[in-house]
C-alpha cells in the first residue's frame, strides 16, 4: 500500500516542488546564508529547500528496459504465457534533495532519495506489449554535506528491487530473485558539480 501512494504522490510532488521552487528562486542563496536582496534566510525548511526532477521513459518494442529479474530466454519457460514477463516498457524516475536548514553550517546539510518505478508485460523475442501492469521499484536514499566548491560528501543506501502487486512471488524457472539491475549496497562518496545550468 505504501508502494501505491509513493508511485501516486511522487510524479505530484516533484512538479508541485517545481513550481513552488521557480516562482521562488528569483534570488539565490548566497554562501553566508543569505537572500540575494540581503533579507535573512529562515532557520528551519527555507524556501529552497527541495530541489529534483522527476522523468517519464518509455522502451519501443525490442529495447525494454531489462530490471534483471527475469532472465533473458524466459520465453523458453511457457511461450507468450510464460510468467515471468517483468521487462519493462515504462519507466517513471526522480531525484529529490531536500535541505531542511537555512543558516549556518546546518544548511550544508542534505537528504536524498532517488526511486525508479518500472511498468511493463515483455518477453524478450516472444512477447511485446504496451501494457501498464505495475513490476516494482529500484530506490536508494542517502544524506550529504556539501564541502565547497562542488564538492559534496555522499553516504548512499541502496536497496534490493520490490516487486508491486500479483508479481510480488515467484515466477518460475526464469525468475531470477529481487537483486534487481545492482542488488543491495551502501557506498560513500564524493561528488563533484561544475558549471551553471542554463535555465
Amino acid at each position: 500500500m505504501k508502494t501505491l501512494a509513493w508511485i501516486l504522490v511522487f510524479p505530484l510532488l516533484i512538479c508541485t516542488l517545481g513550481r513552488a521552487q521557480s516562482s521562488s528562486s528569483e534570488s539565490t542563496p548566497q554562501d553566508a546564508g543569505t537572500q540575494g536582496s540581503g533579507t535573512e534566510e529562515r532557520m528551519l525548511f527555507p524556501r529552497d529547500m527541495f530541489w529534483g526532477w522527476g522523468q517519464l521513459d518509455l522502451a519501443p518494442p525490442h529495447n525494454e528496459i531489462d530490471p534483471n529479474i527475469c532472465a533473458g530466454n524466459a520465453g523458453q519457460y511457457g511461450g507468450v504465457n510464460a510468467p515471468c514477463s517483468m521487462f519493462a516498457r515504462y519507466m517513471l524516475s526522480g531525484m529529490l534533495e531536500v535541505r531542511p536548514f537555512g543558516r549556518g553550517e546546518l544548511r550544508r546539510f542534505m537528504v536524498f532519495g532517488a526511486p525508479s518505478f518500472l511498468f511493463g508485460k515483455t518477453i524478450p523475442q516472444t512477447l511485446y506489449t504496451w501494457s501498464l501492469d505495475a513490476i516494482g521499484i529500484e530506490h536508494s536514499w542517502g544524506v550529504g554535506i556539501y564541502i565547497a566548491k562542488g564538492f559534496e560528501f555522499r553516504v548512499t543506501q541502496h536497496f534490493l528491487f520490490d516487486r508491486l502487486g500479483a508479481r510480488d512471488t515467484y515466477l518460475g524457472v526464469a525468475d531470477l530473485g529481487n537483486n534487481g539491475p545492482w542488488g543491495r549496497y551502501m557506498t560513500l562518496g564524493v561528488r563533484k558539480s561544475f558549471g551553471t545550468r542554463r535555465w
